[in-house]
């Protein structure tokens, strides 16, 4: 079953970007439909909202950028290989790359992302014979637990005093509500137990697609292409010791932070650490600038999907459909299904607003207020909004870009894959949350 999901998906799935705008027009006409709003209107959110995420996008251009220069460069490159190198097989390959990824995206979902795309590469120049779409496959599969984790946007935000929800509630939630609660410690510890095994058993039942590793290549800048440093101005570029000393900058820069306490690893922070890696580990500016410069041609998908997006949340929070759909689920649910219903919820919204902290902030003042009256544990309704936002990203292309630039990947070649983990972690999740 499969392999036949995967041939039927590579052959069917569009470009992302028709994705993007085949969801916009579902929003609008959903919007007309079901809310008082006319089709001038709904238009004018889409128009309004377009540019909203413009910063946003510029991070995740660098989250590619930035993770795609490290790639490249041969230092860091002996590095992952010397950690792949521990491993010979096809099915530990996919066994690996998936635990790396889990590790990864607990501990920050923009550093998972990244980390993933780059071991999945390494691990597959070490061991040619394992499925490199796959393996790539298992590489996002494990941005599934990034909710529940360390950097998990819900239940950080809703343990911080001042919050909106603590208007609603009365109270901030604390993380042993939430990230430490029993629920989620058994969903995050499912998932590296069975996401591996998961991945692994697909390796079984579907062909190896080998790569060429030259076509794989061709996705790199090599440092040893550029040729010898000729005319002064070059020689200052290849210059090592200019490069290693704005390294030092961007080093000292993070010992002070952790010096004052001030140090968050966030996405910016993530993209600090991989701009100043990615320039140290090349050792000179011309290596870096190339890198870089292939890297950015990869962002093209970036910059023209997700100001389709921002339009799509607009027309979602503007118009009143996301709480809508919201409400539509809560008005069925009683106190023992609230949470699953929730989680079902949040899974749907979140194919229209891929934001964890975006989609809090439209479901939040509907689904904490609904938890209270239906004497629902407040902790469990959170994290199955959390839940449910991770959830549908195996199916949502937004988040997928960047790993897919990195790895030199389309869509079509994961969606398979992803579909049958979205099958099997839906059936997981839906299991936590309704006996938890």
């Amino acid at each position: 079953m499969i392999g036949w999901m995967d041939r039927i998906l590579r052959r069917y799935t569009p470009d992302p970007f028709v994705f993007a705008i085949a969801l916009t027009f579902l929003v609008l006409v959903m919007g007309v439909s079901v809310t008082s709003h006319t089709l001038k209107e709904m238009v004018i959110f889409w128009g309004e909202g377009f540019w909203k995420l413009s910063t946003f996008t510029l991070q995740m251009v660098m989250v590619l950028v930035g993770g795609y220069s490290v790639a490249t460069a041969p230092l860091f490159r002996k590095l992952l290989a010397s950690l792949a190198s521990l491993f010979r097989t096809p099915g530990q390959a996919i066994l690996a790359t998936t635990l790396v990824s889990l590790t990864a995206s607990w501990l920050n979902w923009g550093f998972g992302l990244v980390i993933g795309a780059l071991f999945c590469r390494e691990i597959y120049r070490v061991i040619p014979r394992a499925n490199y779409r796959l393996l790539v496959a298992s590489a996002y599969s494990g941005f599934l637990v990034w909710h529940g984790g360390l950097s998990g946007s819900i239940p950080l935000g809703i343990a911080t005093p001042g919050n909106f929800a603590e208007k609603l509630i009365g109270r901030t939630l604390p993380v042993s509500e939430t990230l430490f609660s029993s629920l989620n410690l058994v969903a995050v510890g499912s998932f590296f137990v069975l996401l591996p095994l998961i991945n692994y058993w697909m390796g079984t039942q579907s062909k190896s697609d080998h790569r060429s590793l030259a076509k794989l290549d061709e996705f790199e800048s090599s440092d040893a292409n550029l040729g010898p440093s000729q005319t002064p101005a070059e020689k200052i570029e290849s210059s090592k010791a200019l490069a290693w000393s704005v390294g030092c900058l961007g080093l000292g820069y993070f010992i002070i932070e952790i010096a004052r306490g001030s140090f968050k690893l966030d996405l910016d922070r993530v993209n600090f650490i991989f701009f100043f890696l990615a320039l140290a580990l090349h050792g000179s500016l011309r290596g870096f600038i190339s890198a870089m410069t292939h890297g950015a041609k990869k962002a093209a998908p970036i910059l023209i999907q997700f100001p389709f997006y921002s339009g799509m949340m607009s027309m979602m929070t503007a118009s009143g459909l996301a709480i809508w759909i919201s409400q539509l689920f809560v008005s069925v649910s009683s106190p023992a299904t609230f949470p699953l219903y929730t989680f079902y919820s949040a899974g749907l919204v979140n194919l229209f607003i891929p934001s964890g902290g975006g989609q809090w902030a439209v479901q939040g003042p509907v689904i904490l207020p609904a938890a209270q009256a239906l004497g629902a544990d407040l902790g469990k309704a959170s994290m199955a909004v959390a839940w449910g936002d991770a959830w549908t990203n195996l199916l949502q292309p937004f988040w997928a870009l960047p790993l897919l630039g990195v790895a030199g990947l389309h869509l079509r070649d994961i969606m398979g894959y992803c579909v049958s983990i979205l099958v099997m972690s839906g059936i997981v999740l839906s299991l936590v949350f309704y006996f938890a």
